[in-house]
């Protein structure tokens, strides 16, 4: 597409790759598009025998692309012979964009529609990357054609435009085992009685099959009528093939396509208007918050249940993407610290997630800039093991390691008996495979949360949640946010300025002052050298969430021992509380030195031995 003739010395399968300008049916709505073809890139399972790099290294978009409200489709018209099914695969490249998720467009097979809002990039993860797709499709009798269109889709938030890179179509035998068109089922050789017959036997065969089918009609409307109505699925001639990039292995499933979603077991699809009924049209009275996301509201199912509804906005950056990754996500995850997902709705160009409700809102409102009572320290001991058991099971408890990416307090939700639950998976990754140290990607992520290494080499791993669960556990120390400038230079930054404060021993200064007089020494200090573990330069001196969990464990225990000892006041090993709280006073001998991590023996892998033993009801 949009590329000259390239003969079979061109082509390791020795093919022809022909102009589509001949194919067009309108000249003046495509326009060429190229890049150097060493620029293309082949990820796993794509090689050139797929396409050679020419072919992906040219493309036509639409003509006025990114311009206006331009709202047509380029079209091209390709001759068949009628009753034969053919195989066709479309080659994508994203040579036209200057940056990932900008370019979501429709694709559509004989007027059917065929991809939906399809962003290249989302399956590529990145620009000028070689994709396909491939389809079957039925040429019906009376048709002598296959048409293909491209056009924008109905996301508001993106410029209009589509590409196309190649195309390849092939035919299919029929049931005779033959590819001449001229073969195909023909009757007019029946002459005579014969010949009358066959008309009489076709003619009632025909009524017989219209009156049968009225019935049915009427029966389904009925049914139709009286029960609640679903998503609709619309029978289309064409039958996408369910496969991946570079799987060799092709299958096909009779019967109707609707959407792909059902399919994967994706949770439950709820109707826009069962939504908008639950939170009373989306009474802005009901808004629980607002995130880059979008606006999160309090609704009611029809069955009573009480959740929380996402909706996405259509303007914001984090988009389709992001949808589709917390659904897929959530819906393979269960787990008592991860917050659960109740459904979705995507129609109308919606973007809704539907969770379970947490009354208790997220932990930073109970930390700071509300007027909730403040948590005691064994609160927050518990809180954070919540969250730590949560991020230890995506790390290790799925089949697959996940990294959440976006550890922050706004993203530890709470329930009405304070439990703790990990939220908002929209910049999950799944982690590197056994034989992969990290993973390479953009960097994503809140400021003031962000592992220093992630961001200096884009390589992530488990320990880069790791870093961020450091800064939290700073938060919920001291009870501010992690980054606020309007404090001075050196206490903008809570991992850099509480960690000053652990390498002089003093971090009991600069302890949130609701909890003077009621905290453990021995548990405090066991607090701050996990932080400080957590917030290590590198991630390989870092712990895993494993030995974090193992540690704040120990921590609440020794706060508890503390708190029997006062009770009885019977024990000669009292260990005294922190004394009262005194304004910090910052040292400048500080202010440069390194962060040190302490792999001390405490650090011990044995969590499950040690919580089972030391706690009756371990994890």
């Amino acid at each position: 597409m949009g590329g000259p003739l390239l003969t079979p010395r061109n082509d390791t399968l020795w093919r022809i790759w022909e102009p589509d300008r001949p194919f067009l049916l309108s000249l003046a709505s495509a326009r060429n598009v190229s890049t150097n073809p060493s620029s293309v890139k082949y990820p796993a399972g794509v090689s050139v025998e797929i396409a050679p790099n020419w072919v992906y290294a040219t493309a036509e978009e639409m003509a006025d692309a990114n311009v206006g409200d331009q709202r047509f489709n380029i079209s091209w018209a390709f001759r068949v012979d009628c009753g034969f099914t053919y195989f066709i695969r479309m080659h994508f490249c994203d040579i036209v964009s200057e940056a990932l998720n900008t370019l979501a467009f429709n694709v559509y097979i004989n007027n059917q529609s065929a991809l939906n809002s399809f962003d290249i990039s989302s399956k590529t993860m990145q620009l000028s990357s070689a994709y396909f797709v491939d389809f079957v499709v039925n040429v019906s009798t009376g048709s002598d054609q296959i048409l293909i269109q491209i056009g924008p889709s109905n996301l508001r938030n993106l410029p209009p435009n589509a590409v196309l890179n190649g195309l390849e179509i092939m035919k299919i035998s029929n049931h005779n085992n033959s590819l001449d068109g001229s073969s195909y089922a023909d009757f007019t050789g029946f002459k005579g009685p014969m010949k009358m017959n066959f008309i009489v036997l076709t003619v009632l065969s025909c009524l017989a099959g219209i009156t049968l089918l009225l019935i049915t009609i009427a029966v389904v409307l009925c049914l139709y009528l009286r029960h609640p109505k679903k998503p609709k699925q619309h029978p289309l001639a064409w039958l996408p093939l369910p496969t991946h990039v570079g799987n060799s292995e092709t299958k096909v499933s009779i019967g109707s396509f609707a959407s792909t979603s059902p399919s994967l077991g994706l949770g439950r699809v709820l109707a826009f208007s069962e939504i908008r009924e639950a939170t009373k049209n989306f009474d802005e009275s009901l808004v629980l918050g607002v995130g880059g996301f979008g606006k999160v509201y309090k609704g009611v199912l029809e069955n009573g249940v009480v959740v929380a509804v996402k909706r996405g906005n259509p303007r914001s950056q984090q988009g389709l993407v992001e949808f589709r990754t917390e659904i897929e996500m959530l819906s393979k995850l269960r787990h008592r610290h991860l917050v659960s997902l109740i459904g979705y709705c995507e129609e109308l160009n919606e973007m809704i997630l539907v969770y379970e409700f947490m009354a208790g809102g997220s932990l930073r409102k109970h930390l700071y800039g509300s007027d909730l009572p403040p948590l005691t320290w064994k609160q927050r001991l518990e809180i954070c093991i919540g969250a730590a058991k949560g991020l230890h099971y995506l790390h290790t408890g799925a089949s697959e390691s996940i990294i959440h990416r976006d550890v922050k307090t706004a993203n530890i939700l709470l329930d009405e008996n304070l439990t703790a639950k990990v939220a908002d998976f929209g910049l999950s990754k799944l982690g590197p495979t056994l034989d992969q140290t990290h993973v390479s990607t953009a960097v994503k992520g809140s400021f003031g949360y962000l592992d220093p290494e992630y961001f200096r080499r884009q390589q992530l791993t488990e320990k880069s949640d790791v870093y961020s669960f450091g800064v939290v556990l700073m938060e919920v120390l001291c009870a501010r946010p992690a980054i606020n400038p309007a404090l001075p230079r050196e206490q903008v930054n809570i991992a850099e300025w509480a960690m000053n404060w652990q390498k002089k021993g003093h971090l009991e200064q600069i302890i949130d002052p609701h909890l003077m007089g009621s905290v453990n020494l021995d548990s405090l200090r066991k607090f701050g050298e996990t932080a400080q573990k957590c917030l290590a330069d590198h991630g390989v001196e870092r712990p895993t969430m494993g030995d974090v969990l193992w540690n704040l464990e120990y921590a609440l225990q020794l706060q508890e021992a503390s708190a029997q000892t006062v009770a009885d006041e019977s024990s000669t090993n009292y260990i005294p509380d922190i004394p009262e709280w005194t304004p910090p006073i910052e040292s400048s001998d500080c202010e440069n030195a390194d962060i040190v991590s302490n792999q001390g023996s405490d650090a011990a892998t044995t969590s499950a031995v040690f919580s089972l033993l030391m706690n009756p009801k371990g994890r």
